[in-house]
């Protein structure tokens, strides 16, 4: 669709029996297996209208940024490509993993998406000799862009508060790390990801 296309409310059986305009009970989530919130209030559930506004690069794929490495990309062979550095983190690292051809996941070539696995193995045991670190967080939403990508997030040693889904809200209130700390993270991704002999580190330099 367009930007001007109109939007009507989204119909189906599940969105006729949806809560809209209630404010859901979020006490559930209060002191959970996971007790980093002390309190927690939704707003109201919004209208859902259909069809979705397009996301980035689905109408225009030269609008797309995953498509070609760019400043960014600290790792890239002939298929995939790892970016970071988009911003100082407070997490000891943050990255992007998207195929370098502009595919969704519904449409990827079936030998795009076997190199994955490798790929994540890969960037996995590398996120892992960052000193501090324990873990490598995968994560994958898809409104943002039309282009296949996923995210890793460094979980640091004994942050029991971060495990799951709740280390991306973390990164949003913790405090940005020294700036040379967070290159000096990027540098040993990028080393590490290269040290098998296929790709190459910052192929854009």
């Amino acid at each position: 669709m367009t930007d001007d296309q109109p939007q009507r409310p989204a119909d189906s059986p599940w969105h006729r029996w949806a809560p809209i305009g209630r404010t859901l009970d979020a006490s559930g989530v209060v002191g959970g297996p996971v007790p980093s919130i002390e309190s927690l209030r939704l707003l109201p559930l919004d209208e859902m209208l259909a069809p979705e506004r397009p996301r980035h690069g689905e109408g225009d794929p030269s609008e797309c940024g995953h498509c070609k490495p760019s400043e960014h990309t600290i790792w890239a062979n002939n298929t995939w490509q790892v970016g970071s550095g988009f911003a100082i983190p407070g997490l000891p690292f943050i990255a992007s993993i998207s195929p370098r051809e502009h595919v969704l996941l519904e449409s990827a070539p079936l030998e795009v998406l076997a190199e994955l696995g490798p790929v994540l193995q890969r960037l996995s045991n590398a996120v892992k000799r960052i000193p501090g670190v324990a873990r490598c967080h995968f994560m994958r939403w898809n409104d943002g862009s039309a282009h296949l990508h996923l995210w890793a997030y460094a979980r640091p040693e004994g942050m029991m508060q971060g495990r799951g889904a709740i280390l991306p809200y973390w990164e949003q209130v913790l405090p940005a790390m020294p700036e040379d700390m967070a290159r000096e993270h990027i540098d040993i991704v990028a080393e590490a990801l290269a040290s098998s002999g296929d790709g190459s580190a910052y192929p854009g330099r």
